[in-house]
């Protein structure tokens, strides 16, 4: 039960954030031109997708461990992307710096917390091109809506400005990135998994 509720609540946050960023963007008034401009953005996708999993757990889902740790990699480097190369970049006010902290911030915590407290942690390495996929896919996309729109969501996914070499040595780097901090995840999962009375 306290894990449903608490997934509730997430998705509550997510939903809140999700929308206050929606809100946040008037100078797009066509609310399907909104939405297109926020689905260039790993952190609103990663968001959406992870709310849509906790509204799924709220409604008895059993989320798997690879699915979990998944969510967890994902969501957690949003918020350490943001917080280490992008937070000086732009300085949001009003409803957009509730959506900024709710989106990089709550989320990523929140669900940190939550995924120690009650996700499954039977978790292996050989897991990672699982966890992965997600990040690929979007990566894939990114490159694919910039070369069509010349419309790039993050610096350093610009090549317009870095040049392909550049870039693909960004997308290597990201790539090493996810994937240590999965296997920090692993850790944590294996040590929580033995800790877990028998």
């Amino acid at each position: 039960m306290k894990a449903r509720l608490t997934a509730f609540a997430l998705a509550i946050l997510g939903l809140a954030s999700l929308r206050a960023q929606f809100d946040a963007l008037p100078n797009i008034p066509d609310a399907a031109q909104r939405i297109w401009a926020m689905a260039a953005f790993f952190t609103i996708l990663t968001n959406a997708l992870l709310t849509a999993h906790l509204l799924a757990i709220t409604n008895r889902w059993q989320i798997s461990a690879v699915r979990a740790a998944s969510l967890l990699l994902s969501i957690v480097m949003v918020g350490l992307i943001y917080h280490g190369l992008l937070s000086d970049l732009w300085a949001p006010t009003g409803l957009g710096w509730w959506a900024d902290q709710g989106l990089h911030s709550a989320m990523p915590l929140g669900y940190a917390a939550w995924w120690l407290a009650f996700a499954p942690k039977d978790l292996q390495l050989q897991d990672l091109p699982k966890a992965l996929l997600w990040p690929l896919l979007y990566l894939v996309y990114a490159l694919i809506r910039g070369v069509k729109t010349g419309f790039w969501p993050y610096p350093f996914l610009n090549a317009d400005t870095l040049g392909w070499p550049h870039l693909a040595l960004n997308c290597a780097a990201l790539v090493l990135a996810f994937s240590l901090v999965f296997v920090l995840i692993w850790a944590v999962a294996r040590w929580r998994y033995s800790a877990k009375p028998s």
